[in-house]
């Protein structure tokens, strides 16, 4: 008892001894002398790995300009080297009528002005193509429309990779949002043999007629940019007026095979003229008449096309009714020439853009045969319905007011699109015999 006594008191006066002892709060610690994220940077050199990382990153960013303008510009480097081939000497040397001298290089800012954003629509095919080589060359930046009903991607191959240009694959039927500072409207099938196999689109839906110039003339009214219609010299039908004056109205059947096409440009002109009077739109109208060259489609029943197609091919070239039709033809360097005077200048229109020298589609075959093939024959078949008997513009509007003329004979432009032809043709056959 009294041990368990001891072991209790003892005990007690532990206790008191700690309730007496004073109290003593926890040391505080001292401020560090640097700011922590300072003090993080400096702990295990990563001051050091930050400052290599910032010197290599200028590095690269000091060099690569520099080695930019020691490489040389090859925008085609990527492309197929089928789609290569097709860019044929004929094609060079028309695109020099453009200024692009076979490269697309930086222009000068003094020669060209303001650099522009262009949609074409329709630029992937025969004209617009042109068109949009002539366009960058001048250090614009172009964006093409087309659904390829007649278009063709081998046509602006050369243009893939250039950052001033752009493809949107896109039918002008439907409505589209772009910003640009101009609108050349060429979305349309021109050729006989398109127009007529969907003659209800070709009016209602392609730029000839309503829903596709709606769509431009509408964007062009939003974004106040100036508008151009190529519209064409089928608006005056079968003309009892020789040469034919923009004051011409024209001798069209409403009611034939052809007016698909020719009342839809009518449809089109009257539009752009409306949407000009009534919401002050900036519009341009030339009416076009023959065209030829390079990256025609070689069976779109065009009689220039179709001659030198049957020429290479050695079939007879076909000719329809006597052969006295008269028509003139302007070699496409001449039309784009045009089409961009138009646009820059202060004119509504609409202006006849076309060669005035008239042949008769008998001449046009003599021409053909002296620069293909000599032994060529000629094949007469039925006239088509509605066809011309006479074509040929007066220019003296687009001479007075747009400084502009053709310049070339087709004496000399034919050979150009010979090669064209010659080169895809070859290579077509080529294909069909390795299928």
């Amino acid at each position: 008892m009294k041990q368990l006594h001891k072991q209790i008191t003892s005990s007690y006066n532990r206790r008191d001894e700690d309730m007496t002892t004073p109290y003593s709060p926890k040391t505080l610690k001292h401020h560090r002398s640097l700011p922590r994220s300072i003090n993080y940077l400096l702990k295990e050199q990563r001051l050091l790995f930050i400052l290599v990382g910032i010197f290599i990153g200028s590095t690269f960013f000091i060099i690569q300009p520099n080695l930019s303008r020691l490489t040389p510009n090859e925008p085609n480097s990527f492309v197929p080297r089928s789609f290569s081939s097709s860019l044929t000497q004929h094609d060079e040397l028309s695109r020099s009528s453009y200024g692009l001298g076979g490269k697309v290089g930086r222009v000068p800012v003094g020669i060209t002005g303001r650099r522009l954003r262009i949609v074409v629509t329709g630029g992937a095919g025969f004209v617009g193509s042109h068109l949009v080589d002539k366009l960058i060359a001048r250090g614009n930046d172009v964006i093409v429309i087309d659904n390829f009903f007649t278009g063709r991607k081998q046509n602006l191959v050369h243009l893939f990779g250039n950052p001033r240009f752009e493809l949107i694959r896109h039918d002008v039927v439907e409505p589209i949002l772009l910003e640009v500072d101009q609108i050349y409207h060429l979305a349309c099938p021109a050729s006989p043999v398109h127009y007529k196999y969907n003659p209800v689109k070709t009016i209602i839906s392609f730029s000839t007629n309503v829903m596709g110039t709606l769509n431009m003339l509408g964007l062009a009214k939003r974004i106040g940019a100036r508008f151009l219609l190529t519209s064409t010299s089928e608006v005056y039908g079968d003309p009892l007026e020789h040469p034919q004056k923009e004051t011409y109205w024209g001798n069209v059947n409403p009611i034939g095979e052809r007016s698909c096409y020719d009342e839809g440009k009518r449809t089109a002109e009257t539009l752009s003229m409306d949407y000009h009077r009534g919401a002050g739109v900036e519009v341009r109208i030339a009416r076009i008449f023959n065209t030829y060259g390079p990256r025609m489609c070689l069976d779109d029943g065009r009689v220039v096309s179709n001659f030198v197609a049957q020429a290479i091919r050695k079939q007879p070239l076909t000719v329809y009714g006597d052969g006295k039709q008269t028509r003139s033809f302007q070699y496409v360097s001449d039309l784009v020439n045009g089409l961009v005077a138009l646009m820059e200048g202060e004119h509504v229109g609409p202006f006849n853009l076309g060669n005035p020298g008239e042949f008769t589609m008998l001449e046009l075959a003599q021409v053909v045969k002296e620069t293909i093939d000599p032994s060529a024959t000629i094949e007469y078949k039925p006239n088509t319905a509605d066809d011309p008997h006479m074509r040929k513009p007066d220019i003296s509007k687009a001479k007075e007011l747009l400084n502009w003329e053709p310049k070339v004979p087709l004496r000399e432009g034919l050979p150009l699109m010979v090669n064209d032809f010659r080169n895809r043709i070859l290579n077509e056959d080529e294909g069909k015999g390795m299928k």
